[in-house]
């Protein structure tokens, strides 16, 4: 059975940092790419970032330069490094494992910047 398991996500205020991590089983980690994305109140679910097997990373507009996405592989886990978190950035996070095949995505968690 597949698993995507995101934590990490809480209540910040605006300029602070978060750190979710999302821990796989069930899948050959190192093959799937993986992805960020999230959802905000009445909204589409929006890609965040992105990390290749390979390593590649690339970065929606609203985030490069304060989030980064790194994956182990030994883990079996994908992170996303949040800095200098705005308003605009609450949403519910979601992880999202895919290969050519298949695709499986986490509960998501919940991450909220207010003051």
């Amino acid at each position: 059975q597949v698993q995507l398991e995101e934590s990490g996500g809480g209540l910040v205020q605006p300029g602070e940092s978060l750190r979710l991590s999302c821990a796989a089983s069930g899948i050959i980690f190192k093959i799937y790419d993986l992805a960020w994305y999230r959802q905000a109140p009445g909204k589409q679910r929006e890609l965040v970032a992105v990390i290749t097997s390979g390593g590649n990373t690339n970065y929606a507009d609203s985030v490069k330069g304060r989030f980064t996405i790194s994956r182990d592989n030994a883990k079996s886990t994908v992170y996303l490094q949040m800095n200098s978190l705005k308003p605009e950035d609450t949403a519910v996070y979601y992880c999202n494992a895919a290969s050519r095949l298949r695709a499986y995505w986490g509960r998501g968690t919940q991450v909220t910047v207010s003051s």
